[in-house]
């Protein structure tokens, strides 16, 4: 699109956006007026990709924004989130035209900005840190951010296509977890709907080509079991909703493409949903589509007794019409629903009340577990696979005997279940009992089990060493790797520098006199020890994988370190001999 194009022959939907701010009284329309007039100056002579005026990109963040309900600063700062990054105003303009709140907002969007760092791992890993730290402060800063990601994704038809899948793949591990995470239904679907579309186009149009060939048949039926559930509801119950959904493709996708599963063995591609005014009423529907339909064994799920970590309650389950089609049902109140459609948003959408900031608290106690995990990782690509490795979308929910539910990530083993009831439980553990049946450590925990953990009081008692081969969480592997940290330091040096003899053994690196500890000191260095024991520690505690450091160590050996083989001087006479 050429570039000649005038900025006023564009429409950036701020009037229409602007019309719904004026209507609704949470909102300061005048505040919100100015911010939009401060982005659009600063704005004026740049463009997106597209050819469009990059000020359609912060008046559709803002709106994304405004249909999650977020609050008025969170508006401003999505209207001027690019403003300090890419123009030539500043932080303290902000906060002198704004306020302090808009500017932190602000200031932690612009700090979610990539930092030149020495590989691709530890760039990704600080972005994530920065992410985490951020959204620590101010969780507000992240919903920006992926408003800001959702609407970049909408439009990434525009980028080369390497740009599609990097963005798509960050998509799709970081952002979408999270906005799982903070139970933005309708953000995180479409992220992922997004993605799908870019990494694995074919698999994302067989898919879209199978529901749109399904389409009229499954409204026709939804439609009629909707009517049928009405019939028997309504007479019972007051303000009773009932809505349907089809599946969306990226949940498709891991069903069919990820777990092999043909795309008839998908029992909840339909799915009606019940709304009802109380809990009690949540458990009479249930029992009233129990009796219409019939129920599959093993697809219960009781979410209001034993609410997700990110608020979602509901009943899910699933059931056969009469003429044998699989379809899922959930049933729950309409606080419920806010919540299952908005998460964290519903905070500030629907103002929440009496212990409202309690709740938001506790139901963002993961981001501070996260921090920690991180900060104990010893290595960028560590740092990385422990953050996705916990944001993993599949959870398992397990019990202790006294009936607390933890949440892990799916492949947990009884250690992960240790250590996340405590670092003192699982540094004590010596055995653990699945449903009342004693089980070996590596078994892998299954939802809805109850599972004791069998400690040992005794003294210089702790993990083993191979049990970082074997849990699944970075909670577990952290607070492992802490506890050989902390306690086993002079062991910890025995192991290291064994380690790293055999490494340098295996790779045939060998040294003149006195030269080995001199180079092992500058490996510690460039690593960032002060010395050389903490390396050795390190290595031996399982901080670092001494393997992953050997590229670098033999490129630093071949160039600076590397003995030069002794040559034999040829006799010339000897040669002479030979040719007579």
């Amino acid at each position: 699109m050429s570039n000649e194009i005038k900025l006023e022959e564009y429409d950036d939907h701020f009037s229409d956006f602007f019309e719904l701010v004026k209507n609704n009284s949470q909102y300061d329309s005048d505040k919100i007026e100015k911010a939009y007039t401060l982005a659009y100056e600063a704005h004026k002579n740049q463009r997106r990709r597209s050819g469009e005026p990059y000020i359609m990109h912060p008046v559709a963040v803002a709106k994304i924004l405004y249909e999650l309900g977020m609050d008025n600063e969170c508006i401003i700062g999505a209207l001027l989130h690019d403003v300090v990054e890419d123009t030539t105003y500043d932080l303290d303009f902000i906060r002198e035209k704004f306020g302090e709140e808009v500017a932190v907002l602000v200031d932690g969007v612009t700090k979610l900005g990539k930092i030149p760092l020495s590989t691709k791992e530890e760039v990704q890993a600080e972005n994530i840190r920065k992410m985490f730290i951020a959204m620590n402060q101010d969780v507000r800063v992240i919903i920006i951010k992926l408003a800001d990601r959702l609407h970049n994704m909408r439009t990434l038809q525009f980028m080369p296509e390497y740009k599609q899948r990097e963005k798509s793949l960050e998509t799709l591990e970081i952002y979408a977890p999270i906005a799982h995470r903070l139970g933005i239904r309708a953000v995180k679907e479409e992220l992922e709907d997004l993605a799908i579309r870019y990494l694995d186009p074919i698999a994302y149009h067989e898919i879209e080509s199978s529901l749109d060939m399904k389409a009229s048949e499954g409204k026709q039926f939804l439609d009629d079991i909707k009517l049928q559930i009405k019939e028997k509801l309504e007479p019972i119950m007051k303000d009773v909703t009932i809505t349907s959904r089809v599946k969306s493709v990226h949940g498709i996708f891991r069903k069919v493409y990820i777990k092999g599963k043909n795309f008839e063995e998908i029992y909840d591609i339909y799915a009606i949903r019940i709304i009802v005014d109380s809990m009690i009423d949540c458990y009479n529907a249930l029992g009233i589509v129990h009796d219409m339909f019939t129920p599959l064994p093993g697809r219960f799920k009781d979410y209001i007794s034993t609410p997700k970590p990110n608020m979602y309650q509901s009943l899910h389950t699933t059931v056969l019409s009469k003429k044998g089609i699989p379809f899922e049902i959930q049933i729950r109140t309409w606080d419920m629903h806010r919540t299952a459609e908005y998460g964290i948003a519903a905070h500030w959408k629907y103002k929440i009340g009496k212990g409202g900031k309690d709740n938001l608290d506790k139901s963002l106690q993961w981001i501070h577990q996260m921090l920690e995990n991180g900060d104990s990782a010893e290595n960028a690509e560590d740092m990385v696979s422990s953050i996705k490795g916990d944001l993993s979308i599949d959870e398992i929910y397990v019990f202790t005997p006294k009936g607390d539910v933890k949440s892990l990530p799916k492949g947990s083993t009884v250690i992960d279940f240790a250590y996340a009831i405590h670092s003192a439980v699982g540094n004590r553990m010596i055995g653990a009992k699945i449903d009342g049946r004693i089980v070996p450590l590596d078994t892998v925990v299954k939802t809805g089990q109850v599972v004791e953990i069998i400690t040992s009081n005794q003294q210089g008692k702790g993990p083993s060493r191979d049990w970082l081969g074997i849990v699944k969480s970075g909670e577990a592997r952290s607070k492992i790797r802490a506890w050989f940290k902390k306690e086993k330091r002079d062991e910890n040096i025995v192991q290291g520098k064994a380690d790293l003899e055999h490494e340098f053994k295996r790779n045939y690196l060998r040294f003149e006199a006195g030269q080995y500890d001199e180079f092992v000191k500058k490996i510690a260095e460039r690593q960032h020890f002060d010395s050389v024991e903490d390396f050795y520690a390190a290595i031996g505690y399982g901080g670092v994988q001494i393997s992953r450091l050997m590229p670098g160590i033999k490129d630093e050996y071949n160039r600076n370190w590397k003995i030069k083989e002794a040559v034999t001087p040829v006799s010339y006479t000897h040669l002479r001999a030979h040719e007579t």
